[in-house]
């Protein structure tokens, strides 16, 4: 029994009344996406707790198509008179003709199991447990060094209960959790200041702190990072090899080329890949998956916000633009399969495609060899994200860099831009390492004003040359 008829008391009889009214006015399908969240969130700073909260989110968003014309309405309120007024509403922006549509039997269907394997969920966990986290993560980073002036030490965790039903006799339920820890350092030297970050989580439980990723090893990470910027020289400026780390680097993958094969954009032919399915835009060493099915990834969910079942979608094989991102309207207008890849920020958002856990595959390489291959040039260690044009062109921040110097990695650098296209960059991997590793389960991706969870990963990359930005 889902939350929606066991508190709320809805069930298949409203769900088809709802859908008759959404395709009264001569819709061809309807559906319905029925949301209810629970969020908490605690923050640390200047030595004690700041802050903490809780907030409930509920509604309805009914979703109507005649053609390729869309009319949406939604509802905070469960009632019957308020839902069918939303539906009324989305009816009436996508008016025709035409004779409304039918509507199926509904025929329910269980998600995909195993995503979420959570062993202590956060949301019936005591508040006391979870501010003892947070307190762990801000001592452990004060204790690395006199240098930490300032710590913040952040939690957040969620609980979504989502139900979806269609007109084409769809009914679907998924209860996703997730869980958040951060922490910022910042250190000072003198007049300068620099800032330190780490961050762990993912779709688990408080169970997930207490080994690998601690509280302790969070909070030490982001000192650390502090710390060791505060002796970085000036980035060096020019045209060099670049090395991209495994794991964090893998943001590069997201932005530079991940958006650019969201379907959307191919339909609207505002993507530089719109025209290049089949063709090759990378070297051979370059294949891109996103993967909304890895088990516990911030990323990931058992049924998209359209109610399709996700699947490992791949985009880019051996360097050829191989498949797309698609929900439910791109993959009707393009003739393309769906891939599970249609995601709502809440029940007031229509669905748009939209990346999960994307990555590029590990290679070959040994990860050492890899730098050693290079006389001089840069490795990036992490970059805090960037600007991407439709076209290709981007910029990326580099919070934590080093010099390669004689194979070695020697001194770390800081306020580096990586530089260029993302056709050029993907032509120019010249080397992948065997190292695949993801981010830290902390992301957030923002499309048309929605934001949604998402993780990243990439094994260690050689780049042959790149644009580096630096004042060096």
């Amino acid at each position: 029994m889902t939350i929606f008829e066991d508190r709320f008391h809805l069930g298949p009889v409203d769900f088809v009344a709802v859908l008759k009214t959404a395709l009264s006015r001569g819709g061809d399908f309807a559906e319905l996406f029925f949301e209810y969240r629970l969020h908490s969130s605690i923050m640390m700073e200047e030595d004690i707790i700041k802050e903490t909260a809780e907030s409930v989110g509920l509604g309805l968003g009914v979703r109507v198509w005649a053609g390729e014309q869309t009319g949406y309405g939604y509802t905070n309120d469960l009632s019957p008179e308020r839902m069918k007024k939303a539906a009324r509403s989305a009816a009436a922006i996508a008016l025709s003709a035409s004779a409304p549509g039918p509507v199926a039997d509904l025929v329910p269907r269980p998600p995909l199991s195993g995503l979420y394997p959570v062993l202590e969920p956060a949301e019936s966990a005591d508040l006391n447990r979870k501010i003892g986290l947070v307190k762990d993560a801000y001592a452990s980073c004060l204790r690395v060094s006199p240098s930490i002036k300032k710590v913040k030490a952040g939690w957040g965790d969620l609980v979504q209960h989502v139900t979806i039903v269609n007109s084409e006799g769809l009914l679907v339920s998924d209860v996703r959790p997730m869980v958040k820890l951060t922490c910022v350092a910042i250190a000072e030297k003198g007049p300068v200041r620099e800032y330190g970050f780490s961050g762990g989580g993912g779709r688990v439980g408080l169970e997930a702190f207490a080994a690998g990723r601690t509280p302790a090893v969070i909070g030490r990470e982001a000192a650390e990072e502090a710390l060791l910027l505060l002796e970085a020289a000036d980035a060096p400026a020019g045209e060099m090899p670049v090395v991209l780390a495994a794991g964090d680097a893998g943001v590069l993958i997201h932005e530079a080329v991940g958006h650019l094969l969201e379907a959307d954009f191919h339909r609207k032919k505002t993507s530089i890949f719109w025209n290049k399915m089949g063709a090759r835009v990378g070297s051979e060493l370059v294949t891109i998956y996103d993967d909304p099915t890895i088990p516990a990834s911030r990323g990931s969910y058992a049924v998209d916000d359209e109610g399709t079942e996700p699947r490992r979608t791949l985009l880019i094989e051996n360097g050829v633009v191989s498949g797309l991102l698609t929900d439910k309207l791109s993959a009707k207008i393009l003739g393309r399969p769906l891939t599970g890849h249609g995601r709502r920020q809440d029940y007031s958002e229509i669905p748009i495609p939209r990346m999960a856990n994307t990555y590029i595959a590990a290679g070959p390489h040994d990860p050492e060899e890899i730098v050693k291959s290079v006389n001089r040039g840069f490795y990036a260690r992490r970059l805090t994200g960037g600007q991407v044009e439709d076209s290709g062109k981007f910029t990326f921040s580099v919070s934590l860099g080093y010099l390669i110097e004689n194979g070695r990695l020697t001194r770390p650098v800081k306020q580096a831009t990586l530089i260029g296209t993302n056709i050029d960059i993907l032509n120019q991997i010249c080397m992948a390492g065997t190292d695949l590793e993801f981010g830290q389960q902390t992301g957030t991706c923002g499309k048309e004003g929605q934001h949604v969870p998402v993780n990243d990963g990439c094994p260690t990359l050689k780049i042959a040359s790149m644009t580096v930005g630096g004042r060096g």
